[in-house]
């Protein structure tokens, strides 16, 4: 069964102060005509040590952004540049959210656990907001909710949605029927550094800064070094791309096993601890299809289901770039190759997990992912149906799929009553719907929590995911 995240004492830790002159800019909170608590993660507060807030002392600091005891005295809108579908942009940084707190979680490993930030959604226009009114719409908020659950369940290191607070604010939106409820929501992450901060410091020039975040990330987001024959092992810069590389080749195997697509990989959306965050345009496949994209806007195709891979590469490529300044262009390329290795490796380790069988290697393991997709593209299941139906190598049946598939011993049991309904919860764009639907015609809530509790039980019938890769301690 899946490991519980650790209850401890709250470790406030505003690490970020130490670089806060030039990776942000001090804001002011939006003031909201209402406050409403929707949802309150307490299975992550307590490893924060926040569970123990009462609801009027958890809308002061995650509503109103009173500072947490120890900690940013002010919220930090953070700066930083990005690719947005491979167009530069310059004029981005946190537009409708900001750092509020930094602190350590029970994590075993390191002293102290890991450093954690607590990040805002809608919580107010910033000096980044350009044209933007600041807010998020109530729905994306519970879409978030939905997204970050269901990814954990399968094993996605990801960001966890802490806290939603209703607003009492009517908001306009050209994507959705408006007017549309407001919220402000706060997430739990394992750092806001982004891809788009080192570009950022590369347009500007700013060496000094560029070596001095090197620094902080190899310091408060450590990994594993380089291979012992890898070039420039000994250099900061080497060693932050070769951790980003191994961390970033996972999070995408780990999308992929999981049927998930982003639908916005640009650079200002990728984490250096390798974390998945920022869920906007979402969508989990209805059938395994390479081509298949979330966001309306994608006309392209780029960042399609099948692609993914390829754009995370693309984007640890311009992280590679902008590192030019501090180190030569062949330890950096040589980090870049081993993305396709470490890809491939990700994408065994984590599939059979799924599936509940013992890998055979990575060569066995290879050829029983491509009989997978085949088989799923042939019968049109969705990710969901078909690993369930054949967790722990049952329903193996007589296609190639399932002749491959009886050659591996299982490595997880299916004999509780859930492996016996006939599917596992899903949130394929349907149910989404229909669980914000009951939110905004009735205000029923029961729906959404109903599928949080069938996630988290998905969740504990698959047990303890791969850990995730390039980082020096374990994770929950």
């Amino acid at each position: 069964m899946t490991s519980e995240p650790q209850a401890d004492a709250y470790h406030p830790d505003p690490r970020i102060e130490t670089i806060a002159e030039w990776i942000g800019d001090a804001v002011h909170p939006a003031r909201f005509p209402r406050h409403e608590l929707r949802w309150r993660n307490d299975r992550w507060a307590a490893p924060v040590g926040l569970d123990t807030l009462g609801d009027a002392e958890w809308i002061t600091h995650f509503g109103r952004f009173e500072p947490l005891p120890g900690n940013l005295p002010q919220p930090l809108a953070l700066r930083y540049h990005g690719h947005q579908f491979r167009h530069y942009n310059p004029d981005l940084g946190d537009g409708r959210g900001f750092l509020f707190a930094q602190m350590r979680d029970a994590a075993p490993g390191i002293e102290g656990g890991r450093l954690l930030d607590l990040g805002t959604k809608g919580s107010g226009q910033t000096p980044w907001s350009r044209a933007g009114d600041g807010r998020l719409t109530l729905k994306g908020a519970v879409r978030e909710i939905l997204a970050t659950e269901m990814l954990e369940a399968l094993g996605v290191y990801t960001s966890k949605t802490f806290s939603v607070i209703e607003t009492g604010e009517d908001l306009q939106r050209g994507d959705e029927p408006s007017p549309t409820r407001s919220a402000v929501m706060v997430r739990l992450s394992h750092g806001h550094i982004r891809i788009g901060t080192f570009q950022r410091l590369y347009a500007l020039e700013e060496t000094a800064h560029m070596a001095a975040l090197v620094d902080y990330c190899l310091e408060n987001y450590p990994g594993a070094m380089p291979p012992e024959d890898a070039p420039g092992r000994d250099e900061p810069a080497v060693i932050l791309l070769h951790q980003v590389v191994e961390r970033m080749a996972d999070l995408a195997a780990s999308w992929m096993v999981a049927g998930f697509v982003h639908g916005v990989l640009n650079t200002d959306n990728m984490n250096i601890s390798g974390e998945s965050f920022d869920y906007g345009p979402w969508r989990w496949l209805p059938n395994w299809d390479p081509r298949f994209t979330a966001a309306y806007f994608d006309h392209s195709g780029l960042y399609a289901f099948g692609r993914q891979p390829e754009a995370v590469l693309w984007n640890c490529s311009q992280l590679a770039a902008s590192l030019r300044v501090l180190a030569e262009t062949a330890p950096l390329v040589a980090a870049l190759d081993r993305f396709g290795p470490l890809y491939q490796a990700a994408m065994c380790r984590r599939f059979v997990w799924r599936l509940g069988v013992q890998s055979r290697g990575i060569e066995a393991d290879t050829a029983l992912i491509q009989a997978s997709e085949k088989a799923m593209v042939e019968s049109g299941e969705a990710p969901e149906q078909f690993f369930f139906n054949h967790r722990a190598g049952r329903n193996s049946g007589e296609n190639e799929f399932g002749a491959l598939l009886r050659g591996y011993r299982p490595s997880a049991a299916v004999d509780d009553a859930f492996w016996q309904q006939d599917a596992p919860p899903g949130v394929l764009i349907d149910e989404v719907e229909r669980i914000w639907a009951a939110i905004d015609t009735d205000d029923d809530w029961s729906e959404l929590d109903a599928k949080v509790a069938a996630i988290r039980e998905l969740g504990r019938q698959l047990g303890p995911a791969p850990e995730p890769a390039g980082q020096a301690v374990a994770v929950a």
